[in-house]
């Protein structure tokens, strides 16, 4: 780890984070221009987020350990054209000093997804208004892995003592702004029947924003930037209204009804009304004219480009601003349906100043524009195709303002685009949702109709694409820098594997590797000295996407939310900052951020929506290759996830996603096709929960069919921590030991195994004895070893020296102890401590002593735990664990070598939960 650029890189990412985060803010309602906030007016702060503000989510997602975070309270007293009422202020520090923030206890899916809120009473909100001419009301929410939100109070409904905050601030302020401190969007139902809801002047989301969220807000209160966030997500009336609502969240299948029409493409085709806030709705604190100046096609055919050239004028006369340009499509019909609108392409102008124009051009590829075909309505099944009609345009300010353009692509026969063949077809029958009428609104009424099931073989297909077997020939002395430096072929450095080093090179081990960057989540490729002897480095991966998690306490940056990110509408701001973020993994040398996660926001109430970006295929598709582009040009590597369909954190191990193969295509793993063709991708990783009755992680079409064989991905695919595989063929019962089904589905590495366990196979998975039974060639492990090794090959750890891991840590003693009660090294250490605690040491003897650790989880085997031991105030090694259902468990630690004298140890739980029950320190034998 390189301290000195470490902190260049961080110091690099705080503007940009901070810009990003300003333009992630959407201002939905501003009447009389409310905002911005003028600098003579006093201003009420209401609701704990103001101090306790939300930086992201919970889990994976959101376990950045900051050096610092900016709450919004700190940013609006940082910024000098804001005044605050301080008495105010001071009352909510001293409430919080005494009702300090829940962590639920620090554990795993613990913290709820609310704060308790000072109540309120009429007299100090009387006395502030008297003190102040508008009021801040900050509503919070968090959300994270393994928990979904719920449609009750706390959660996506207010509690009533926030009712009751802002029902007091309406009825004694006639000028209040709305702040939703949030992670997801919630419901807003509320601000129409609320008493004295005319107060309400303005509403806006400011998300969970990262370290720099409070200055970002600042920035945009003040004035010093004008609001440019649009939604990505639409907000209805009511949750029931969303059309996978009947279902989301059961625990052993959901079936996608709703096939194609998910958010804002069901709402305008069939639902309008519903609509509270529309996609792609934000204000700024100016006007924009915007005017089709140009439209042409571009080349002939499939092969062909629509060009659209707009300018956008800033017609206001005060503010400077930016502006998203959206342009939407109503396909045909046809045979196939399709929804009243589309997004296909969209732009962001640069800040243009009153009465300043800019032209901005959006390119669509005409093949973008095509529908799959699943059941041969066309006549074309299994094929990509533009059906007969008019390809209408359409041009605005969200999908409900887009008015019609003098632009369309009219097609006299149908266009074939692409012919593909029948890949995870469901196996289950259910019904899916396709408009029916068209009455005289322009609304279609809503029919169904079957779902096609497989008709094709799965066990044919897999013999018919079997890899080739390279014979075993030993070691030959090729190494993997051979390969790359282009002396050796791939598959001739493969060939010299054992059919045991095959087995564990496809292996990952963690969580806290010692082997790779304290505390991250994975160490894989050279695990074993005999990999390590062919010259594979071992690369690291690190939990993303806001950020690097390092459960050794180390610290990082912590950028916004990815659904924030998704609001800039700003695909060169993203790539600009997961450069900034790559070079900070780099200087920390890790070679692959866990991230960015492209799931689609299927239904509000998803426990990690705040990880991904919109319920549109497009936004999300543009943004995941706009981040993965910049991961890559700082030389490090997204892993995007999860693939697919992982889209409800209720039984998210369990839970069959079924869909017709025209969702699976045109919605849920488009994002995916996007950041591989677009985007550069070169890892992915599968999702926990099944596809049409196979889980993803031995999901033959997903991984080898689809991705590999239609898209061209030649990089590497790992599961997802700890996932569970059935057979690729007849599916059927599932299991975490059931590897072989893994590598036969050519997903690459599975992620984790415990600590120095990839050679030995702790977990007892079957890959060597689907070898020896036959069940599995050695040219499909081969096949996985090779992309294994392919993305090693471009990895930043190839340009790092190749030394080998030593797993005994040298400390130096102190002369003296530090504190007076001093415990022996070679007595057991009862601590029974689920906090941080410190303990003195004392070494009568050199030599090297081996560390474990006799813990407890109260959780199950998805929750995770850490603690970091120091000696003398050096990290010496991570002591991670899953949930053990309160069972007491022996945690191996590493060796360390100690010297006489004394040693402070200090344990930090960096992600707690779990209890240290006893440490001991064994005396290694000479």
């Amino acid at each position: 780890m390189n301290k000195q650029a470490i902190i260049e890189a961080q110091q690099n990412l705080i503007p940009v984070s901070r810009q990003a985060a300003a333009e992630g803010i959407v201002l939905l309602e501003n009447k009389q221009a409310i905002l911005p906030l003028k600098a003579d007016e006093v201003v009420a702060l209401f609701g704990r987020c103001q101090i306790d503000t939300y930086r992201s989510g919970t889990g994976s997602g959101g376990a950045v350990n900051v050096p610092y975070a900016v709450n919004a309270l700190e940013g609006l007293r940082a910024n000098p054209d804001i005044k605050l009422n301080e008495t105010l202020v001071s009352v909510y520090e001293e409430w919080i000093g005494e009702n300090p923030f829940d962590d639920g206890g620090g554990g795993w899916a613990a913290e709820p997804w609310f704060q308790q809120e000072m109540p309120l009473t009429d007299t100090l909100v009387e006395q502030a208004a008297k003190e102040s001419q508008k009021a801040l009301v900050f509503i919070g929410r968090t959300a994270g892995e393994d928990q979904d939100n719920a449609d009750k109070a706390g959660s996506y409904q207010l509690t009533d003592i926030e009712m009751d905050m802002v029902a007091k601030v309406c009825h004694h302020f006639d000028k209040v702004v709305v702040i939703f401190n949030t992670t997801n969007i919630m419901d807003m139902a509320w601000l129409n029947t609320l008493e004295n809801s005319q107060s309400i002047k303005a509403v806006l989301y400011s998300w969970a924003a990262g370290m720099e969220g409070g200055h970002a807000l600042a920035d945009v209160l003040s004035g010093k930037q004008s609001p440019s966030g649009r939604l990505t997500d639409t907000i209805a009336h009511k949750l029931a209204d969303y059309p996978s609502a009947a279902n989301f969240g059961r625990k052993d299948y959901n079936t996608y009804v709703e096939d194609i029409y998910v958010g804002y493409r069901y709402f305008e085709t069939f639902h309008p009304e519903a609509v509270q806030y529309a996609f792609g709705s934000g204000l700024s604190y100016t006007e924009f004219k915007r005017e089709l100046v140009s439209y042409k096609e571009v080349g002939s055919g499939s092969d062909g480009t629509l060009q659209f050239d707009i300018k956008v004028t800033n017609t206001g006369n005060k503010y400077s601003s930016k502006e998203v340009v959206q342009l939407y499509m109503e396909a045909p019909q046809g045979r196939l349906g399709q929804p009243s609108r589309a997004l296909v392409g969209f732009a962001k102008t640069s800040v243009l100043k009153p009465g300043a124009t800019e032209q901005v051009r959006i390119s669509v590829a005409l093949a973008t524009l095509a529908s799959y075909d699943d059941s041969g309505a066309t006549g074309h099944r299994s094929c990509y195709v533009l059906e007969q009609g008019c390809y209408q345009f359409y041009l605005g300010a969200s999908v409900r303002q887009a008015e019609k353009v003098n632009a369309a692509y009219e097609l006299d026969k149908l266009m074939l685009v692409e012919q593909l063949s029948e890949a995870l077809a469901p196996i289950r029958p259910f019904q899916r949702l396709k408009p029916g009428v068209q009455n005289e609104h322009g609304l279609y009424t809503k029919s169904h109709e079957p779902v096609p099931q497989r008709t094709i073989s799965l066990s044919q297909r897999m013999q018919a694409n079997m890899p080739e077997t390279h014979k075993i020939t030993g070691d030959q002395g090729i190494k993997l820098q051979d390969v790359q430096q282009g002396k050796a072929t791939l598959a001739a450095f493969v060939a010299q594997m054992t059919p045991e080093q095959l087995a564990t090179i496809v292996r990952g081990e963690g969580m806290c590797s010692a082997k790779v960057t304290p505390g991250t989540a994975a160490a894989f490729g050279g695990v074993s000295d005999s990999l390590f002897q062919l010259g594979i480095p071992v690369a690291a991966a690190a939990d993303g996407p806001s950020g690097i998690r390092m459960d050794s306490g180390h610290e990082a940056s912590q950028v916004a939310i990815g659904t924030l990110l998704a609001c800039t509408w700003n695909k060169e701001l993203n790539e600009q900052l997961f450069n900034l973020v790559g070079q900070e993994l780099r200087a920390n040398q890790i070679d692959t951020l866990l991230g960015p996660g492209i799931n689609i926001h299927r239904h509000p109430l998803n426990g990690r929506n705040f990880e991904y970006f919109s319920e549109d295929p497009l936004m999300t598709g543009v943004m995941a290759a706009a981040q993965t582009r910049g991961l890559k040009q700082a030389g490090v590597a997204a892993t995007i996830k999860h693939f697919a369909a992982n889209d409800q954190e209720t039984a998210r191990v369990d839970a069959d996603s079924v869909m017709s193969e025209r969702a699976l295509r045109e919605i849920h793993i488009k994002p995916f096709e996007m950041a591989v063709k677009q985007g550069g991708a070169s890892s992915i990783m599968t999702a926990y929960n099944p596809v049409n009755g196979h889980w993803t992680a031995s999901n033959y079409d997903l991984n080898t069919t689809i991705l590999r064989g239609e898209w061209g991905f030649t990089g590497i695919v790992m599961t997802d921590w700890w996932a569970k595989m059935n057979d690729p063929v007849s599916a059927g019962k599932e299991d975490r030991t059931f590897t072989s089904f893994m590598v036969r589905a050519q997903n690459d590495l599975y992620m984790v195994v415990e600590n120095d366990g990839a050679e030995s196979n702790p977990m007892h998975d079957d890959t060597m004895q689907a070898l020896e039974v036959g069940s599995l060639s050695i040219g499909e492990l081969q096949r996985s070893a090779m992309n294994i090794c392919r993305f090693i090959i471009n990895a930043p750890v190839m340009d790092r020296p190749l030394v080998p891991y030593d797993p005994i840590k040298v400390f130096e003693a102190h002369k003296s102890p530090a504190s007076t009660e001093v415990m022996p090294i070679d007595k057991p250490l009862n601590c029974n401590i689920k906090s941080n605690a410190t303990y003195t040491l004392e070494v009568d003897v050199d030599g090297v002593y081996q560390c474990s650790a006799m813990m407890r989880y109260a959780r199950n085997s998805q929750a995770q735990s850490s603690c970091s031991l120091s000696f003398n105030g050096t990290f010496s090694m991570s002591l991670p664990v899953n949930g053990t259902d309160g069972k007491s468990v022996t945690v191996e630690g590493l060796q360390v070598r100690l010297e006489k004298g004394f040693y402070q140890l200090d344990i930090n739980f960096v992600k707690p939960g779990s209890e240290i029950q006893q440490i001991t320190f064994t005396k290694a034998s000479n």
